[in-house]
């Protein structure tokens, strides 16, 4: 158990609801592992109470935080200085308490295309569809132009807030990516190489959930789900039936995660050691 002093510094994440992360037990093996005299830990603040949450919590003393849903779009306009990922996305995952400043910046995107890398996913030259358009989703569709897709297709609920998406990144890459309507999807999901969904559906305790049926994929095509609990969501196992390779949100999630410790404490993260922990949290829930 964590030792907590006068002189312990605290981290954290804050969502709504926010008991489902599994960020705490993966982040405190990390900082014990580095010998660090830290420590985080949950806050659950209504979207309502988020600007007086961080004013708080800066008051308090608190070094960073991360964020997660619903909160990401949410806190750009209440940091003071936004990276230029942040901007560019729209999005803050991490905060930086840093002096007098409020500093945002957005980890998932670089996060989740290293975790595609180290499971053998290239991104560069692939035909991709990128289900949802929130939060998430600007990170990972950024993240997915600058490491080279040669195509993004968007696909939301609702195709106004997907266009809204398409238009970011093709002001990055003119022409790469298109908005449609989750329901249209067929002959686009089987003719792509990656596809990626971004939405919550199919997450824990709603896991028999899909965001889509899948078609007959091509054989060289990845499916990525960036949902962590369940480890392999409805999605992932119909995706494995087909023989193609799936990833789930793990490695995404542990990335994104060391970028943030790195950043609040200047020290080089313990990577594998964070995979190995949350997996084996994953698998404790999962047993019930």
């Amino acid at each position: 158990m964590t030792e907590i002093w006068g002189t312990t510094q605290v981290v954290g994440v804050i969502g709504h609801p926010v008991r489902h992360s599994f960020s705490p037990p993966m982040q405190n093996a990390a900082l014990a592992a580095l010998g660090l005299d830290w420590v985080y830990v949950p806050f659950d603040s209504a979207p309502a109470d988020l600007p007086t949450a961080l004013a708080g919590l800066r008051a308090a003393g608190v070094v960073g935080l991360n964020a997660t849903i619903p909160h990401k779009q949410a806190l750009l306009p209440l940091v003071t200085v936004a990276t230029a990922e942040a901007q560019l996305t729209g999005t803050v995952n991490t905060v930086h308490f840093d002096g007098d400043q409020i500093v945002g910046d957005s980890t998932d995107g670089p996060g989740f295309v290293t975790g595609l890398a180290a499971a053998g996913i290239t991104v560069e030259g692939r035909r991709v569809v990128l289900l949802g358009a929130g939060g998430s989703a600007r990170a990972v569709g950024v993240a997915l132009v600058k490491a080279g897709a040669e195509r993004v297709l968007i696909a939301n609920r609702t195709v106004p807030r997907a266009a809204e998406l398409a238009a970011l990144l093709n002001g990055l890459a003119p022409g790469v990516a298109n908005a449609s309507d989750l329901h249209r999807l067929d002959p686009e999901l089987a003719g792509a190489e990656l596809i990626v969904n971004t939405t919550a559906v199919g997450m824990h305790p709603d896991s028999h959930a899909q965001p889509v049926s899948l078609p007959a994929l091509r054989s060289h095509c990845a499916v990525v789900d960036i949902i962590y609990n369940p480890a392999r969501t409805r999605l992932l196992q119909e995706a494995a039936l087909q023989g193609v390779k799936t990833l789930n949100g793990v490695p995404m999630l542990v990335h994104q995660g060391a970028l943030s410790l790195q950043r609040w404490t200047g020290c080089a993260p313990p990577v594998a050691l964070m995979q190995q922990v949350l997996e084996r949290e994953l698998a404790k829930r999962a047993a019930g």
